[in-house]
């Protein structure tokens, strides 16, 4: 079994990020789901929230994701998303006024990527 896996996160607009990671973390539509080298092959639909990727140098990384596709096969993990952003990029008082304003406009779809986004910097 390889002792690494590698990883590609990309949103519709960019790609966010790549690199080796020995776990991966992620929301679907299935549940969470843990993702290490040598897992059997497998394809799911991204549920939105938090998705954590412990890399190969034993940093971590955390992503808010909206929606997508999981992929895995060859000891390659695809994260195909409508929307990422890494933890390191998310104002966290932005997506607070921007959880209380979707609350406020009875607008669950945008309370749901506030909170998500929250989540991601809280796991950070």
């Amino acid at each position: 079994m390889a002792a690494e896996l590698h990883v590609e996160l990309v949103a519709a607009d960019r790609n966010v990020w790549s690199g080796e990671a020995t776990l991966v973390v992620a929301r679907t539509t299935s549940g969470d789901i843990g993702v290490m080298p040598g897992h059997q092959p497998l394809l799911g639909v991204l549920e939105s929230g938090p998705v954590n990727i412990r890399t190969s140098d034993g940093g971590t990384v955390v992503a808010a994701v909206h929606g997508g596709f999981i992929s895995f096969a060859d000891n390659k993990l695809s994260l195909l998303a409508e929307i990422a952003e890494l933890a390191d990029e998310i104002d966290q008082a932005r997506a607070e006024r921007a959880l209380e304003r979707a609350k406020s406009e009875a607008d669950a779809a945008a309370e749901r990527r506030a909170a998500v986004r929250l989540r991601a910097v809280a796991g950070h």
